[in-house]
């Protein structure tokens, strides 16, 4: 799994528990919903999005759509650059 992970340009510090192919973009971890929406929506010119490790309170893993949407989810810039992603 890591070298999958490494050929789609997903840092180590970025890593988590299962990794998915979206419409050209990478989402690792239990991304929220909403996060994945805005990626789509705005197309920007990157690797994808990340929710690094395993969260407690992540979708799927417990928690609330409240908390769900309050997860530091990260963008995966090109270069390799973890960069907070809001949405």
């Amino acid at each position: 799994m890591a070298a999958f992970k490494g050929e789609h340009g997903v840092p180590e510090d970025a890593g988590s528990c299962h990794t998915a192919l979206v419409d050209g973009y990478v989402i690792e971890g239990h991304v929220p919903a909403g996060a994945i929406v805005r990626l789509l929506d705005e197309r920007p010119g990157a690797v994808g999005l990340a929710l690094p490790g395993m969260p407690q309170d992540a979708p799927g893993m417990g928690g609330s759509p409240e908390t769900w949407e309050a997860q530091p989810v990260v963008l995966i810039t090109n270069e390799g650059e973890l960069v907070p992603f809001d949405f």
